[in-house]
């Protein structure tokens, strides 16, 4: 054992098992939330942001705000594979969590023109805005082209 290194063992872990989800306790739980934590990659470099996510009909949408020089916009240009992560964690210590993984695809002028001012703010939370202009900033619609979703929760 190297000096410094402490090894712990699980008898002394405190643990709790979980249990994988099916499908319909899956599309349920990306169905109920709005926010989640998206996760890109390029070059071997990781970024990772809080986001409000509309799922529907099988898709999962993302809106994002682009005021001109971004790095989340920077990443997610460059990322092959996104990974959307949800989760959460009652006061009895129960949990579940659901991971959404695929290549982002930035939806084009018809398809962002199904989501008016109105949409926009009905399958989204309110846009959280952090010292840019309002005016200046632009909204940007991706979808996460679901390639794989797995969900585990605190069994009953």
């Amino acid at each position: 054992m190297s000096p410094g290194v402490v090894w712990f063992t699980m008898d002394r872990i405190e643990f709790r098992y979980t249990v994988g989800m099916d499908d319909v306790s899956v599309e349920r739980y990306l169905e109920r939330e709005e926010t989640g934590v998206l996760g890109l990659a390029a070059d071997g470099d990781a970024y990772a942001i809080p986001v409000a996510y509309h799922y529907a009909d099988g898709s999962l949408y993302v809106r994002l705000a682009d005021a001109g020089s971004s790095t989340k916009m920077d990443y997610i240009e460059r990322t092959e594979t996104a990974c959307l992560t949800c989760y959460d964690v009652d006061d009895t210590g129960d949990s579940w969590s659901v991971l959404v993984t695929g290549p982002m695809r930035k939806l084009d002028e018809a398809e962002q023109a199904a989501f008016d001012k109105t949409t926009v703010n009905e399958s989204f939370l309110d846009l959280r805005v952090f010292d840019e202009d309002v005016e200046a900033i632009d909204l940007e619609l991706y979808e996460l082209e679901i390639e794989s979703v797995t969900g585990r929760r605190t069994p009953d």
